[in-house]
C-alpha cells in the first residue's frame, strides 16, 4: 500500500484562532468546519482540502453534502476537483451506501461519480436505485461488467481513507509479477499512425506514459517502446490488465478510481470506434483484444508496459512509462 498526503500534524489555519480542523471533528463541530472550509475555499487557502476532507469523512451525510452546496457563497462550494489526499466527493462516497448519496441534493456529476464509485465498491445498484441499473448519461452502466469484477479485490479499489487526513492505496501494476512471461523477440520497429482517437485517449490515461499506434500487432505496437529489440513478456487477458490502467488514469489526488474507470470506458469506446461507451460493444471489443504486457531494466516503483490489438480493424497500441515517484 501507498500512504498519500499521511495525516502529520494538526495545521493551523492562516487567519483568525480558534481550535484546529481536527479538534472541531473530535467534538462533532461539523457546521463550524464547513464554514471554516469555506472561507478557506473562497480565500483560496490550500488549506480548504484538509478541512474538506475532515467534513466529508466524519461529518453525517447531509451536512457533508453541503460542501458542493452552491448557496454556500461565491467561490465556496466545492467541485470535482476539490482534494487533499484524494477527491472530497471520493470521500464522501466512501462513508455513505449508494441510497443514501442518492438522496443527497448533490450536483449531477458529483451524484454520477459517487454512483459509479459505489459500483468499484461492489455495490451493485438493484432495481431500487433511481436509475433502475441502467447506463448512465454517458453510456457507462453503473453495475460493473464480469471483466471488471474479478481481477482485483474490492477493497484496494478505491483509496483507504482516514479520518484526520491522508488515505492509504494500492499500488495495480501490469505485469504484478514475473510469472508467466518470457522472453519475446520483437520485430523491427515499423512506421507509426498519427490522428488516431484511441491513441489521444490512451495517452490521457497519465502525463508519465507514451502511447503509440501502429497498423500490425500487439509486438509491433511494443517495438515502438521497447528498450531492446527483446524484452520478457507475455500475454494477459484484457481484465487482468483493467485494473492497471483504471489505476493509471486515477494517479493524481485530484482525481478518484470512477474517473479512471470512466475514462477506460471511453478508450475503449476509441478503440472501437464507436460514438459514446456501449456495454454490449465494450463487452464484445474486450473478448477479442490480444494483450501484450513486458517488463523493462529500468522499472522502479511505477511502471507500466503493454499493447492492445484489435484483431477486427488490424490496429495495435502500446503504452509504457515508468518512474520512481510515488503514485
Amino acid at each position: 500500500m501507498i500512504v498519500e498526503n499521511g495525516p502529520g500534524p494538526a495545521r493551523p489555519l492562516r487567519y483568525g484562532w480558534g481550535p484546529s480542523g481536527r479538534r472541531l471533528a473530535e467534538q462533532g463541530r461539523w457546521e463550524e468546519l464547513l464554514q471554516r472550509f469555506r472561507l478557506a475555499r473562497a480565500l483560496g487557502d490550500p488549506l480548504s482540502g484538509p478541512l474538506g476532507h475532515l467534513v466529508a469523512y466524519g461529518a453525517p451525510a447531509a451536512l457533508a453534502a453541503r460542501l458542493f452546496d452552491p448557496d454556500g457563497g461565491p467561490g465556496a462550494p466545492a467541485t470535482a476537483a476539490d482534494h487533499d489526499a484524494g477527491p472530497l466527493w471520493e470521500v464522501l462516497a466512501t462513508r455513505h451506501p449508494r441510497p443514501v448519496l442518492d438522496a443527497l441534493p448533490l450536483p449531477p456529476a458529483i451524484h454520477r461519480l459517487a454512483a459509479h464509485t459505489r459500483a468499484l465498491l461492489g455495490e451493485d445498484p438493484g432495481d431500487g436505485a433511481p436509475d433502475g441499473g441502467a447506463p448512465d448519461r454517458g453510456g457507462v452502466p453503473y453495475r460493473l461488467q464480469p471483466w471488471e469484477d474479478g481481477g482485483w479485490e474490492r477493497d484496494t479499489r478505491v483509496r483507504e481513507y482516514l479520518p484526520g487526513g491522508g488515505a492509504r492505496r494500492a499500488l495495480h501494476l501490469a505485469p504484478p509479477t514475473r510469472e508467466g512471461l518470457a522472453v519475446l523477440e520483437l520485430p523491427n520497429p515499423g512506421g507509426r499512425l498519427t490522428g488516431i482517437a484511441a491513441t489521444r485517449a490512451l495517452a490521457a490515461l497519465s502525463d508519465w506514459t507514451t502511447a503509440v499506434c501502429v497498423r500490425g500487432r500487439a509486438a509491433d505496437a511494443v517495438a515502438q517502446l521497447a528498450a531492446g529489440p527483446e524484452v520478457t513478456g507475455g500475454h494477459l487477458p484484457f481484465a487482468a490488465l483493467y485494473p492497471a490502467l483504471v489505476h493509471l488514469a486515477s494517479a493524481r489526488p485530484d482525481r478518484g478510481a470512477a474517473q479512471g474507470r470512466l475514462a477506460v470506458w471511453q478508450l475503449l469506446a476509441a478503440i472501437d470506434g464507436t460514438p459514446a461507451p456501449d456495454r454490449t460493444a465494450a463487452d464484445a471489443l474486450v473478448a477479442r483484444l490480444r494483450c501484450l504486457t513486458w517488463t523493462e531494466p529500468a522499472d522502479d516503483l511505477r511502471h507500466l508496459h503493454l499493447a492492445l490489438e484489435d484483431p477486427a480493424t488490424g490496429l495495435a497500441w502500446a503504452l509504457s512509462g515508468t518512474t520512481p515517484e510515488p503514485a
